[in-house]
């Protein structure tokens, strides 16, 4: 093993083995430290004055910014960030933390593992598609859809992140983001190409399938064009909303089957840029997907009759309208990321695990219908179905929906965010908020709450106070006063009869 030493331009030591590229990406090859708690990756060319200025505010100024912070240590498990900057060789390098090790594929793809991806990173286009999904990788490295939704989550909180600094990816995909499914976890990459509006532009356009249609459409113009879009936070909100989708649904939101030119390569411009449609536009048929045209390996999901985007529910489902519908070509209309990680919460509270031991997707967004079924497998639910109405108060004596609700099951956990309007489970929850406060039990066909950790809970209709320890029996019409504090809830409790 051959160990090069150096001295980083912040005065650090750092060393990598030079005698093994672990790792080569479209400008950069990568080396381990013999540690292999960090890598070095070195730019193939050389960089102009503009992109080093910009690698020296990523690693410095822009770094501090994120990191430096009390919640510092959060966002390293959301950001692969650049740390310093080496040089070697007449070549510019940086040094990055090795992503942990759930982010690498602990089984090989089918047949041997025939694409060779056993201990390789877990890129999201693997996770990204149905087809690659069913054709390539082993089922234990697929997770299940509340996992996408965490993951989906994850992305959202990150380039919220990145754009309330006032940056932006601008190369935001399923190439830059790997992830987690087992887990639930993401981590965003390639930091190294940040666009700060009016100072550092973008080096690159982007991803094809996550180009904002502007982007698509004014590409032929000189990029000193006014009339030239480049990427910015608007298209970085486009390429999250195709993430998101991407993953929940396994299909492009963009990509169906209109022919807009005979010409492959204008086909292609048109359909991702000009001619930009929803292929679920709830008026405008014309670029619906052809299901006949499916590979079997693309379905159910390429059929949108029968998973259609609003089984993510209601909160994403006016995100993906907004996205795909209104914004699509009207970029300040598109949502934004802190938009996204909101309506996300709120649908991990209406998840319902399926009873069918056997569906591959094991949980689903309940859909408030007085028969609720699994979208993926069409297991009815059966039995009572608690639904918890989140409501708070306004003014004096005066509750107000917050247009929140809590899906029950079994072990189900109640934790502050759903106690107090005013907790978030974001970066800034402090430790005290992360205990578990009750949790709901099924026994003898019989729904309880147990009280575990609320000290002022009450029967807002009897006033009977219910101290912890006390396992509350739920029935429709209930109504439970968590306490006085600012922010603090009034459940309304709702029972719906399954099949």
């Amino acid at each position: 093993m051959s160990v090069c030493k150096l001295t980083a331009l912040d005065g650090s030591d750092v060393e990598f083995v030079d005698d093994k590229v672990i790792g080569s990406g479209t400008m950069k090859d990568v080396y381990f430290s013999p540690c292999k708690n960090y890598v070095v990756a070195f730019y193939r060319e050389a960089l102009d004055d503009a992109s080093y200025q910009r690698l020296e505010m990523i690693t410095g100024p822009y770094r501090e910014k994120i990191f430096a912070t009390e919640q510092g240590e959060y966002w390293k498990n959301l950001f692969c960030w650049p740390e310093k900057i080496v040089k070697y060789n007449g070549l510019v390098g940086v040094v990055m933390p090795v992503y942990r090790s759930h982010f690498f594929f602990q089984h090989g793809s089918v047949n041997d593992d025939f694409l060779k991806i056993k201990g390789k990173e877990k890129q999201g286009k693997w996770f990204a598609s149905a087809n690659n999904q069913n054709r390539f990788l082993d089922e234990r490295e697929k997770g299940d859809w509340l996992s996408y939704l965490r993951i989906s989550l994850m992305i959202a909180r990150a380039v919220r992140r990145l754009h309330a600094a006032g940056l932006a990816h601008s190369d935001l995909s399923y190439k830059n983001v790997i992830v987690s499914p087992v887990t639930g976890h993401a981590t965003i990459i390639d930091i190294d190409g940040l666009v700060v509006p009016g100072k550092y532009p973008p080096d690159v356009v982007g991803t094809p399938d996550f180009i904002a249609p502007e982007v698509v459409a004014s590409a032929h113009l000189a990029k000193d064009d006014p009339k030239r879009a480049l990427p910015n936070i608007n298209t970085d909100r486009h390429a999250l909303s195709v993430l998101i989708y991407n993953y929940l649904l396994l299909r492009h939101p963009l990509r169906g089957d209109k022919v807009h030119d005979l010409d492959p390569q204008r086909d292609e411009t048109l359909l991702m840029g000009e001619k930009a449609l929803f292929v679920e536009h709830p008026s405008n048929k014309e670029n619906v997907i052809d299901v006949d045209k499916a590979k079997p390996s693309e379905l159910p999901w390429k059929d949108t009759q029968k998973l259609p985007y609003t089984i993510t529910g209601p909160y994403l489902s006016q995100l993906f309208e907004r996205a795909f519908i209104e914004g699509l070509h009207e970029p300040k209309k598109r949502p934004t990321a802190d938009e996204w990680e909101s309506a996300l919460i709120k649908t991990i509270d209406l998840v319902q695990p399926c009873q069918n031991q056997r569906c591959q997707q094991k949980w689903f967004v309940f859909d408030n219908s007085t028969s609720p079924k699994c979208p993926f497998c069409s297991t009815p639910y059966q039995g009572l179905l608690p639904v918890i109405n989140l409501y708070s108060e306004r003014g004096e004596g005066s509750f107000s929906s917050d247009n929140h609700r809590l899906m029950v099951y079994s072990n189900q956990s109640l934790f502050p965010w759903h106690t107090n309007r005013l907790i978030q489970p974001n970066e800034r929850l402090k430790p005290v908020n992360k205990h578990r406060q009750g949790y709901f039990v099924l026994h003898q066909n019989q729904w309880y709450l147990v009280n575990e950790r609320m000290h002022g809970l009450i029967d807002a209709t009897t006033k009977e106070p219910l101290p912890i320890g006390s396992q509350i029996k739920l029935h429709d019409g209930l109504q439970l006063l968590i306490g006085r504090e600012p922010g603090d809830r009034l459940f309304h409790i709702q029972m719906v009869e399954g099949c």
